[in-house]
């Protein structure tokens, strides 16, 4: 019994995603990691070119599912999944991020912000377009204006700040970037009227 449970919490520990750091130089250096995905659109440049050899035009067709992820909340997608270290990080709409492993489409943990019934989202689905990741922690921008940093492991919230009052017209649905210990984010809202704005945060 004592082997069988030893052989068990191998496996588990092999099949256990690895969460290493995701410091500023590796998103710097992300086109020499191409079996990575560290930020929106790819790399700093924003060409969304993945150097991946593995599929050609010749065997395309070969491709099959792996696993399928069922989103939790109907609506609109439009989450870039970031992909480190064998874990997926998306975003569910509205501000949901959930963490998948990238072998078998489970689910790590899920983060769900309390927002308000009454937010004001006018001019554009309640969608978000992704998260950042820097060091240990990924990052959201939610539609009623809050920044919230993640623990990458466990999903805990370690901060939560708040952008601007969304009673004003202001909220969020773009992926923040993370560029050497800063979160960077801007707002939405123009269709209310409001006065745009971007915001670097200390990370």
């Amino acid at each position: 019994m004592k082997i069988a449970s030893v052989l068990l919490l191998i496996v588990a520990m092999i099949a256990a995603p690895a969460f290493a750091q995701v410091p500023y130089q590796r998103i710097a250096n992300a086109d020499k990691d191409p079996s990575s995905w560290l930020t929106y659109s790819g790399n700093y440049q924003a060409q969304r070119f993945s150097a991946l050899t593995q599929i050609t035009r010749q065997n395309v067709t070969q491709l099959k599912p792996a696993w399928v992820y069922q989103m939790r909340n109907a609506g609109i997608v439009e989450t870039t999944p970031i992909v480190a270290d064998g874990v997926m990080y998306i975003t569910e709409p509205p501000s949901t991020v959930t963490a998948l492993d990238v072998r078998t489409g489970r689910p790590l943990w899920t983060y769900t912000p309390n927002i308000p019934s009454d937010v004001i989202i006018i001019g554009s689905p309640p969608v978000n377009r992704g998260v950042a990741v820097l060091d240990d922690l990924v990052y959201v921008g939610t539609v009623h204006t809050h920044l919230i940093a993640l623990d990458r492991r466990s999903g805990a919230v370690r901060w939560d700040t708040v952008v601007d009052d969304n009673k004003n017209g202001d909220y969020m649905t773009l992926a923040p970037m993370a560029v050497d210990g800063k979160i960077i984010i801007g707002i939405s809202g123009a269709e209310t009227g409001i006065r745009g704005f971007i915001n670097a945060y200390d990370a």
